[in-house]
């Protein structure tokens, strides 16, 4: 499974080389980190703004809870977007290790090293030389939380859904997190050239130890108030009537007040009105919501609950109401 991406941001921090003050500041204010995260279409809040701000000035890790599909990890994509950096993403799973999240050895080219040293092929030397040199920066595969440590460029380090791991992964997590630094017995202790910025997101399907959390910022986040919504959505799909955006806000808001599996996301918000375009329907009437339920609805159990409340409400002017 893989664990990782990394992806690239066009439009690096602008004359900045390591170690510059250009390059040290991700921010230089709270409004700073609220002007430049929405210019990317991140409309953040107050709060949300100022934990990015500090984040970066303080270089600490920020840990983001909240339930899914909230915009705890498209934070981390838009400060990497506002900021010009690079992002390295380690996507937790259960059963992640050590060997997934921080590096591993390449055995089959260290066996193929130990085979020509004894067949004398590449063997110019001892075993011991051998046993040395297949314990080298050669041999070694980076994996995501190395990968941002040794970075030069700026980097953000997203560790998603941190809760899905178990205990002991968060193990490995603290020498990063605190120190920002990476120790391997054959090599000795790596420090990052540039502190990433790091964001942790977790729906809170556990509770996380206290070693991870003192380490961290905290910040919350739970859907947006419909005004934020339809701010959300026109911005990301400005050919949408105003009149249809507060209808399907209102829905989705209705919706998520119904007890689901799945509540619908932001993302599914915005889905759903560029459904409401590609099919050129000019209202979210009861029939078009019948229609299209499943762009935010992913359960059958949770659209025959929204139905159910359709229904319930039918002769009412506005579907749930």
């Amino acid at each position: 499974m893989p664990a990782s991406t990394t992806e690239s941001v066009p439009g690096s921090a602008a004359g900045s080389g390591p170690g510059s003050a250009a390059e040290t500041a991700w921010f230089t204010s709270p409004a700073d980190a609220l002007a430049r995260l929405e210019a990317t279409g991140y409309l953040a809040d107050e709060a949300t703004a100022t934990t990015a701000f500090l984040a970066g000035a303080l270089e600490k890790p920020v840990l983001i809870e909240g339930p899914a599909g909230v915009g705890k990890t498209e934070l981390a994509k838009a400060v990497a977007r506002a900021t010009g950096a690079e992002l390295v993403r380690l996507q937790c799973y259960e059963g992640l290790d050590e060997a997934r999240a921080l590096y591993e050895w390449n055995y089959k080219k260290q066996l193929l090293r130990i085979q020509a040293s004894r067949s004398g092929d590449g063997g110019d030397g001892s075993w011991q030389e051998a046993h040395d040199e297949i314990f080298s920066e050669e041999f070694l595969l980076s994996r995501p939380l190395l990968t941002a440590i040794r970075r030069e460029r700026p980097t953000v380090l997203l560790i998603d859904e941190v809760d899905k791991t178990d205990v002991e992964v968060e193990g490995l997590l603290l020498e990063v997190l605190s120190d920002f630094q990476v120790t391997i017995p054959e090599l000795g202790t790596i420090e990052a050239v540039r502190r990433p910025f790091v964001v942790l997101t977790s729906n809170a399907a556990r509770e996380l130890s206290e070693a991870v959390k003192r380490r961290c910022l905290y910040l919350h986040l739970d859907y947006p108030s419909a005004q934020r919504e339809r701010e959300i959505v026109t911005r990301h799909v400005p050919g949408l009537d105003a009149g249809v955006v507060a209808q399907l806000v209102d829905v989705v808001t209705r919706l998520r007040e119904l007890e689901l599996k799945k509540a619908p996301s932001i993302a599914e918000s915005v889905d759903w009105a560029r459904t409401l375009i590609a099919l050129q329907r000019d209202t979210l009437d009861a029939a078009a919501i019948d229609a299209t339920l499943g762009v935010v609805l992913k359960h059958a159990s949770d659209q025959e609950r929204a139905r159910r409340a359709l229904r319930d409400t039918s002769t009412s002017k506005h579907p749930f109401r």
